[in-house]
């Protein structure tokens, strides 16, 4: 994950294993122009906190975040920027809790009663006083900051390079119709659960047959709005690469969570026209070299609101594969 404002690493704790990984998120809301956070109460521990939880098998970090936030509180709004990680030993050895910050947007919480027996609005200060684990204050802290900055409340623009395809060689037909490997359908279903912790609302697409088979799983399962962009194809891209960055910037302008899905020799271009939204610090985070991206990766920019089209924000993810 990578911000503007360096995410927490393990300084406190150099060298030393991560025994768990946990994930969750800050859920937020602004209440008559002032900023609130949700804490929730645990009973198992008797402690407030954040909504968050250990990772299951087969799952990425975001994935998780999300999931516990689903099953603790019934929210299943996206993942906002990525907040500080904490660490902190527990029995088994270094944990480490990866946190995001999360809209709620007038959506309906649901605590699931057993995990989460009670919830609280309050300000970021009375959160910080309530707050059982010290640690757990350094997310709050930057996302009170990111809120002063008119930097928390943000949509995703989510890039994806198309899983693996059967190898040109073995191909003899058009290039354009070149199909997903086995191993690529299979990252086609992983990228369908990742999207999903961000719901893109609308995709656009190389029409090549391996971008599209990409992103088909969620496109069918999320009912997104699918458009097919003949820039994003290598072959345009080729001709005319000022093309395809056009059709990137035009990926800003509805500020609505959007994904685009293209090929490895059209990243270069990609990659430079997303940069061009981001200051110089957070534009020396993205890849830079061949291949940019491996098959089914994806970054994710975080958006700012607003008519400056900034992104304040960059993840680089790679679904999980088997």
């Amino acid at each position: 994950m990578k911000s503007d404002t360096p995410v927490a690493d393990q300084t406190d704790h150099p060298g030393e294993a991560v025994a768990v990984t946990a994930a969750g998120a800050i859920p937020w809301r602004v209440q008559k122009g002032a900023l609130e956070v949700l804490l929730i109460h645990r009973p198992r521990y008797d402690d407030w906190s954040w909504p968050k939880g250990k990772l299951d098998d087969g799952e990425t970090v975001p994935e998780c975040a999300a999931r516990e936030v689903r099953e603790e509180i019934g929210l299943t709004a996206s993942l906002g920027i990525p907040l500080p990680s904490i660490h902190y030993h527990v029995a088994a050895g270094l944990k480490v809790v990866h946190y995001w910050a999360v809209r709620v947007n007038g959506d309906q919480l649901r605590p699931d009663g057993k995990e989460v027996d009670s919830v609280m609005w309050c300000s970021p200060d009375r959160a910080a006083a309530f707050l059982s684990n010290p640690t757990d204050v350094e997310p709050l802290e930057f996302l009170e900051k990111a809120h002063v900055r008119g930097e928390l409340d943000t949509w995703p623009l989510v890039l994806i390079r198309h899983a693996k395809a059967k190898p040109r060689s073995s191909w003899t037909k058009a290039e354009g119709d070149r199909p997903l490997a086995a191993t690529g359908q299979r990252q086609a279903v992983a990228v369908q659960r990742l999207l999903e912790v961000w719901k893109p609302q609308r995709i656009v697409t190389s029409p090549w047959t391996r971008c599209v088979a990409t992103i088909a799983p969620y496109a069918k399962a999320s009912g997104a709005k699918v458009k097919l962009v003949e820039a994003l194809t290598e072959h345009n891209h080729h001709r005319a690469p000022k093309k395809t960055a056009a059709a990137i910037e035009a990926l800003f302008d509805k500020q609505v969570p959007i994904a685009a899905c293209t090929h490895r020799p059209a990243l270069p271009t990609v990659l430079k026209q997303l940069g061009q939204h981001m200051s110089a610090a957070l534009r020396d985070t993205l890849p830079s070299s061949d291949p940019y991206l491996s098959p089914g990766e994806v970054i994710v920019c975080h958006v700012a609101r607003g008519a400056e089209r900034k992104v304040i924000a960059v993840e680089q993810i790679k679904p999980y594969d088997d």
